[in-house]
């Protein structure tokens, strides 16, 4: 039986700042517009959490029980190194699943009823980027759902649940979280492009083989300081964001550098870092500048 703290790193903690970020973001897009509401930002930031650490745990579930995770080089799963049963890591996905729709449901009833919609469509993306019949996750598609759940719709949500309306300081901001997002998950399917290659799941890094994913790791890290310059037309003070490069430069290290396996972990930890150090400085540059 799993301890308590192989069910925290089961939960994936390294991804926590993927779902942190885009409300940061969201919030500094909307402050920028004079329509900060603290309690919605922490109710956004709850949803995130809980959507993130049930897609992780549903991840492990579908994961696990197809037998890719038999061989990993990566941190712990719980059902492919049978720590858990299926049964229990399906069901904390769908608890976790469940509190992110209810918080969710409090901020479309607060907000406006179509949020339903996209909340329903957070959900199925959230189960079927590895579960189902034909998951997506398995045919490419990954890199563009993070980029959509965790960029464009977790930023633009965000700033919208507060300020009722979205502007191109938000969907700027929506693309530079989603980059970085997407990063995120490129260095983590390099690591696995061997493992994934032999188990049938077909990554986009599968399909771009090993130096265009490395190639396509840098892109990314350096699309959210393009933003960065075009967030300037908003306040000049939006150049703080370019502090968080040298992390980005560390994230992409091991990577440039060639490394595989466990050694490319690093990178999935200081993409992650790079992401949450550029939106809370561009969010504070926007929220005071």
């Amino acid at each position: 039986m799993a301890t308590a703290a192989q069910w925290i790193e089961g939960a994936r903690p390294r991804t926590l700042p993927n779902a942190i970020a885009p409300v940061l973001a969201g919030t500094g897009a909307a402050a920028a517009l004079d329509g900060f509401v603290w309690w919605k930002a922490v109710l956004a930031l709850l949803v995130s959490l809980a959507l993130i650490v049930g897609v992780n745990f549903a991840n492990d579930y579908s994961d696990g029980i197809r037998g890719t995770d038999d061989e990993r080089v990566g941190p712990l799963r719980l059902v492919g190194s049978k720590l858990a049963s299926p049964a229990a890591v399906k069901n904390a996905a769908i608890g976790s699943l469940a509190l992110g729709a209810v918080l969710g449901l409090v901020l479309a009833a607060t907000t406006a009823w179509w949020l339903l919609l996209v909340g329903v469509a957070c959900l199925a993306g959230a189960w079927f980027y590895t579960g189902g019949s034909k998951p997506y996750g398995y045919s490419g598609f990954g890199e563009i759902a993070v980029f959509v759940f965790f960029g464009l719709i977790a930023v633009l949500g965000t700033e919208f649940v507060q300020a009722e309306r979205v502007d191109w300081v938000g969907l700027v901001l929506a693309v530079g979280v989603g980059a970085f997002s997407s990063a995120v998950l490129v260095a983590n399917n390099l690591r696995d492009i061997p493992t994934d290659t032999e188990s049938g799941k077909t990554t986009l890094a599968v399909k771009l083989g090993d130096p265009r994913t490395r190639t396509l790791h840098l892109v990314l890290l350096a699309v959210p300081f393009v933003a960065t310059l075009a967030l300037v037309a908003a306040t000049p003070f939006a150049l703080v964001g370019l502090l968080a490069a040298p992390l980005a430069v560390r994230a992409n290290a091991p990577v440039r550098g060639g490394r595989l396996g466990m050694e490319l972990i690093p990178a999935l930890r200081d993409s992650g870092l790079a992401l949450l150090a550029w939106s809370a400085l561009t969010a504070l540059a926007l929220a005071f500048g």
